[in-house]
C-alpha cells in the first residue's frame, strides 16, 4: 500500500522535535499508510472522530509522537486501551528499526484488535497485541501510556502493575487534568510533573512515578 507521507509544519513543533523522534522518510511513509488505513476503517467502525482526521498531523501524529520527544531514550512501551492505535501504533512506527524497540498494544475490544493487527502486519511493526483488560496484565516495560482511556484515578489503577514493575507513566490528558490529579490524590500517592502538550495548548502530558495507595 502506498500513501503520501504526512506534511508537517515545522512551526507547529519546537526546534529539535523531528530530530528527537527520529522521523525518517521510511517512518513518514508508514505514518501515511497508517493514516489511510485508519481513515478507511473509520468509515466502517467509529475509531476516532471523523473531523479529527482532517487535522491528522496535529491532532493525532504530533499528539502521539510527543511522547517520544519527552522520553527519547525509551524503547519498550505499553499503550493501555490502544483502540485505534493512538498512541500505540504511532509509537511502534517510531520504534521500528530501533534496537530493542517494542510496543505492547493492550485492547479489550476484539473488533479494535483486528484493526490493530491489520496495521501492524501491513507495516511489519514491532508490537505485541494483547486482547485483554489492562489491569489483568503485568508487563515489564519502560513507559506505560494511554490516551482517552479513562480519568486519571481509574487509569492509575489500570497501570499500577506496570508502574510497580519499574515503568514510568506518561499519559496524554486534556483541559480537565488539574481536576483529575486532585481526584486521583484522594486514592493514590504519586509524584508527577506536567509537560505542556505540543498539539493543544489546553492539554498536558503527565509523567508519573512512585505510585502507591493512600
Amino acid at each position: 500500500m502506498s500513501a503520501a507521507a504526512p506534511q508537517l509544519n515545522p512551526h507547529e513543533v519546537p526546534n529539535g522535535f523531528l530530530e528527537a523522534i527520529d522521523l525518517t522518510p521510511a517512518r513518514q511513509q508508514d505514518i501515511g499508510t497508517y493514516r489511510e488505513m485508519l481513515t478507511a476503517a473509520n468509515q466502517r467502525t467509529n475509531l476516532v472522530g471523523a473531523s479529527t482526521l482532517l487535522d491528522f498531523e496535529r491532532r493525532h501524529f504530533i499528539d502521539c509522537a510527543q511522547l517520544v520527544y519527552f522520553e527519547p531514550q525509551a524503547r519498550v512501551w505499553a499503550d493501555l486501551g490502544s483502540g485505534a492505535g493512538l498512541p500505540g501504533l504511532v509509537l511502534a512506527i517510531l520504534m521500528k528499526g530501533k534496537v530493542g524497540g517494542h510496543v505492547h498494544l493492550v485492547e479489550s475490544m476484539t473488533k479494535r484488535c483486528r484493526f490493530l493487527a491489520d496495521v501492524a502486519a501491513t507495516l511489519s511493526l514491532p508490537v505485541t497485541l494483547r486482547n485483554a483488560r489492562a489491569e489483568e496484565l503485568s508487563l515489564k516495560v519502560e513507559v506505560v501510556t494511554a490516551r482517552a482511556c479513562a480519568p486519571l484515578p481509574r487509569l492509575l489503577g489500570f497501570s499500577q502493575s506496570y508502574l510497580a514493575s519499574g515503568a514510568r507513566g506518561l499519559f496524554l490528558k486534556g483541559q480537565d487534568v488539574d481536576r483529575e490529579i486532585e481526584e486521583a490524590g484522594k486514592s493514590w500517592r504519586f509524584s508527577w510533573r506536567a509537560h505542556q502538550s505540543l498539539s493543544d495548548p489546553r492539554g498536558r502530558v503527565i509523567a508519573i512515578e512512585g505510585l502507591a495507595h493512600v
